[in-house]
């Protein structure tokens, strides 16, 4: 650890400075009384005396103050913390105060994070652990089943291997949502940026998911009728998926003879904005600020019945981000739900 001290002398000089007058004083009173009095010679003994004095208090106090400063930079660099021990050390009391004052925050900040990432690996492992494990366990008990000599049946042999492949889908659809998101956190999922019609996309997308909507007499359509293109530069591959995901979910969690609204609106000179609005039940509040994390579900029992990895929500919010864009969420709990996010205008 370097030494480099910040000099303090107004607490020498003034202890100097007290000596040397009482010093000087004494001398002259002696040399009054007892010898004969001489400014020149009281001046040169003032002068020496200060001199020594200041030297003396500056090199002692100092060093007596230093030796239990570095006791505790000593014993603050046990912590561990790299920007703290690469500080020279200071004697200047204020500045020591607020160095260790702001180390302190930082800890104690740190420190708070780490309880809140340690929640969530906790959270996020049983989740894991929870998705992984009912499809395992379906796929299980089928062929088990199978085993156990239900096989020589044909017709139980044919269903109970088709509900197993389900199940085995089921695992490759999380495990390839998962490898998704990693991919998009470490950035190495590369984005194909092209120009294409956003309207067009929208409407691909409707009739992909026609037939999932008309099960619950789900109508999809757009707010008004887009006669002209409307250009954007992005990957066309990923936006897509990303409106399937919020699609599916507002039919998912849409009621009975709803409706699924998607507007396109020109936000600014440079982005456009795409509104998918549903009048399905809607979002608590307190669930809103948690909606985009892996594999949170708002209805913990009926949400998992309707099947799903439980990370589309999650691959939106990080494709998106990718893209440099944003996504947001309005909803009113009985009433629907608005997700929206930004795209760039192509010129």
């Amino acid at each position: 650890m370097g030494i480099s001290f910040k000099k303090t002398y107004k607490f020498a000089v003034i202890s100097a400075l007290y000596i040397t007058f009482f010093a000087t004083g004494l001398l002259a009173v002696l040399t009054y009384y007892f010898f004969y009095f001489s400014w020149e010679f009281c001046a040169f003994f003032a002068f020496g005396i200060a001199a020594f004095s200041f030297f003396v208090l500056q090199y002692r106090v100092e060093h007596f103050i230093y030796r239990r400063v570095k006791k505790i930079y000593d014993d603050v660099s046990l912590l561990e913390s790299s920007n703290f021990r690469n500080q020279p050390i200071t004697t200047d009391m204020a500045t020591l105060t607020r160095e260790v004052k702001k180390f302190a925050t930082d800890k104690k900040l740190e420190i708070e994070m780490l309880k809140v990432r340690e929640e969530y690996r906790r959270e996020f492992l049983g989740n894991v652990s929870h998705e992984l494990k009912t499809p395992l366990f379906t796929v299980q008990g089928y062929l088990s089943t199978l085993l156990d000599g239900a096989m020589n049946d044909k017709s139980i042999r044919k269903k109970y291997l088709e509900r197993a492949e389900k199940g085995v889908e089921r695992l490759i659809y999380i495990v390839q949502d998962l490898d998704m998101i990693t991919k998009l956190e470490i950035g190495d999922l590369n984005l194909e940026v092209v120009k294409f019609d956003i309207v067009k996309l929208i409407q691909n997308v409707f009739d992909l998911l026609e037939m999932k909507a008309s099960k619950k007499d789900i109508l999809l359509l757009f707010d008004m009728k887009y006669n002209k293109p409307i250009q954007v530069l992005a990957d066309r591959e990923k936006i897509e998926q990303v409106l399937i995901n919020l699609i599916v979910n507002s039919v998912k969690y849409g009621k009975e003879k709803g409706s699924t609204e998607v507007s396109i609106e020109s936000l600014t000179d440079t982005k456009v904005i795409v509104r998918i609005h549903d009048n399905g039940e809607g979002i608590e509040k307190q669930n809103i600020s948690r909606l985009f994390e892996r594999f949170y579900r708002v209805d913990k029992s009926g949400s998992r019945s309707e099947g799903g990895s439980g990370l589309g929500l999650s691959i939106v919010k990080h494709i998106i981000e990718a893209h440099d864009e944003k996504i947001y969420v309005e909803s009113e709990f009985g009433k629907g739900s608005e997700f929206s996010f930004t795209l760039e205008k192509a010129k």
